[in-house]
């Protein structure tokens, strides 16, 4: 199929007209979505598969901190930990990807030494968003510019509930064109919506189209800073959304569920959600991605307690 938005063209041509396409795609059925993903999580995963979810999982990691006391030693033992997250089982899949703050992209780009674990960096005034937009694409410009290999911004919320849609898509494609860099290549944007704050899921399954035809490479639930972050259900809508989007441009967008998610348990429910909505081509790193840290170490305790046959004990795993 060929790969094209031209059959949205005119959606995008003014505020009346996305208001318009957004305000026609059919209403969410809150109780049927919420009781498929409730359904969904109930499949029960047997040891072969558990242990092939588990490494699959590993491997979709986002490993990442994002606080205020982050030092560069945090963040070169997180690239550590990224690249070999099991010292004692070299067979532990690596990470995707180490995200940070940009002024630490290049301390985590120097840790890395060239594995094959991405730098992602969250920008445009993270977590709130609440910044000029020059401040905002200047914040890209530098992470880009420092070595970040994806970029994880966050929507203008008080835009979007306001109901500017077009200044929501405005923003969005601005910011995927400061993701390029001065050789052409660029890179991935993640469009982090703060579904929490977003109240409704229809209003949900708006932003994930504003971000799809803005340019999104993938659309992200939360930032993991409020009270309501990626939970099952809005991660099937928005699984719903990007297969859709696929089967009418042929184009592929990825998902990221993050914050909340902390347990093995979890993370496979998610894994069956992206199987059963959107199909085996999202069951990638490349297409997929957990954004948590907790998260790795409850995978590794129960990938050697498959191993071995017992549970290590507490100091098995690095405390982050």
């Amino acid at each position: 199929m060929p790969t094209t938005l031209t059959a949205f063209a005119d959606v995008t041509t003014s505020d009346s007209a996305l208001r318009r396409f957004l305000h026609g795609l059919p209403g969410v059925d809150a109780v049927g979505l919420e009781a498929r993903a409730a359904s969904l999580g109930t499949r029960s995963i047997k040891t072969t598969a558990k242990a092939y979810a588990i490494d699959l999982a590993i491997s979709m990691i986002d490993l990442t901190t994002l606080e205020g006391a982050d030092t560069p030693g945090k963040v070169r033992s997180l690239a550590a930990k990224a690249v070999n997250p099991d010292p004692l089982d070299r067979t532990t899949p690596m990470t995707a990807a180490v995200c940070v703050y940009p002024d630490m992209v290049a301390t985590a780009k120097a840790a890395l030494n060239g594995a094959d674990v991405k730098v992602a960096s969250v920008a445009t005034a993270f977590p709130a968003g609440r910044a000029a937009l020059p401040v905002k694409l200047a914040d890209t410009r530098d992470a880009v510019a420092a070595g970040a290999d994806e970029i994880d911004m966050v929507i203008d919320r008080g835009a979007f509930l306001a109901g500017r849609y077009l200044e929501t898509y405005e923003l969005i494609k601005a910011v995927k064109e400061a993701c390029v860099r001065e050789d052409g290549t660029a890179a991935r944007l993640k469009v982090i919506f703060e579904t929490g704050e977003l109240s409704t899921y229809d209003n949900i399954r708006r932003a994930s189209w504003i971000g799809m035809l803005a340019g999104a490479d993938f659309i992200k639930t939360s930032t993991g800073k409020v009270g309501v972050n990626a939970t099952p259900a809005n991660t099937l809508l928005m699984l719903e959304a990007v297969r859709d989007f696929k089967a009418q441009t042929g184009i592929q967008i990825g998902v990221k569920p993050a914050g909340g998610i902390r347990t093995t348990k979890d993370a496979i429910k998610f894994l069956v959600l992206v199987n059963e909505t959107a199909g085996e081509d999202w069951l990638t790193n490349e297409w997929f991605r957990f954004g948590a840290s907790s998260l790795l170490n409850d995978l590794l305790m129960q990938r050697q307690k498959l191993s071995t046959g017992r549970y290590s004990g507490p100091d098995y795993v690095t405390v982050d």
